[in-house]
């Protein structure tokens, strides 16, 4: 890769449409897939992002409904529930040599990924951010944060590194880790127990850790346990002292999506973390009754 990159950006919502905006004001060319509606947005009025870590701005970006073009790389930020009608935007011949970078929670979708497109071009990447489309091509940033996480076991680590500097010069804290396994668990870790309760008694997590304490306990330690299993990290402790640091109206993307009534993505979470425990006979009987509690808003 050069200094200066092309990169398309599958799905422009709160994730991707920030990135795409940082990533045009840094000088890179970004080419945004999506609908045709939002791509016509796009291209008339760029991204407006309101951002109190990096600013309110204006960036000018390239707008289509496919990838029609070799690019550096594939940023893949569409929600799981859309993810495989969303990669007929990106037919594998035409991404050719281009890595792909999905910011998807779960831990399946990187082996899906590489059946579908080249196995050592599979850059699975975890970002920490709070950030929401209100509008077609308009962002709010809502965390003093953005922290990136970049990895993928067989990718070329010139590649990554090449990657991951575009991204931290346009504003994004971005690392790279040798460990893919440990940096998919370390989010799952974080993200299931949280996801699955607050969506399951419509509460923000102030109200689950107090209220729902030992259940949320439960959760975390048969998580943790089926981590290790797979190769990842498990520290109950720590996971429990994370969740009393946030502040107590933090909502889970999985709520929110349940309180709008869009599509959860509950076997991305849920499913993916039961479908890992009985691969190592882990025992998940809370995770397993929370699962299948919060189906019905599925």
């Amino acid at each position: 890769m050069a200094n200066e990159l092309s990169v398309a950006v599958l799905g422009p919502g709160g994730v991707g449409g920030l990135l795409a905006a940082l990533l045009s004001r840094s000088g890179h060319r970004v080419i945004c897939l999506s609908g045709e509606k939002t791509a016509e947005v796009l291209r008339t009025d760029g991204i407006q992002v309101r951002s109190a870590r990096f600013g309110d701005f204006t960036a000018r970006v390239e707008a289509d409904t496919e990838l029609r073009e070799p690019v550096d790389a594939c940023l893949v930020t569409v929600k799981h529930t859309a993810l495989d009608a969303a990669l007929a935007r990106v037919p594998a011949p035409v991404l050719s040599d281009g890595l792909v970078v999905p910011f998807l929670n779960g831990v399946e979708h990187p082996a899906a990924l590489r059946a579908r497109y080249r196995p050592d071009r599979v850059a699975p990447a975890v970002i920490r951010v709070e950030s929401t489309r209100v509008a077609p091509g308009v962002v709010e940033h809502g965390s003093p944060f953005a922290e990136i996480d970049l990895t993928g076991t067989d990718v070329p680590r010139p590649r990554l590194d090449a990657l991951a500097d575009a991204l931290a010069a346009a504003g994004p804290a971005t690392r790279v880790l040798e460990d893919e396994t440990a940096a998919l668990w370390a989010k799952m870790s974080f993200l299931a127990p949280f996801a699955l309760l607050t969506t399951r008694y419509g509460l923000p997590l102030g109200d689950v850790r107090t209220r729902h304490r030992d259940e949320l306990t439960a959760l975390v330690e048969e998580t943790a346990a089926i981590s290790r299993a797979c190769g990842g990290p498990a520290d109950p402790a720590q996971a429990l002292a994370r969740y009393d640091a946030f502040p107590p109206s933090t909502k889970s993307s999985m709520q929110r999506d349940a309180e709008a009534g869009r599509p959860l993505e509950l076997d991305a979470i849920g499913g993916a973390l039961l479908r890992a425990a009985e691969r190592h006979g882990i025992p998940a009987p809370v995770t397993a009754r929370v699962v299948d509690e919060v189906h019905p808003f599925a």
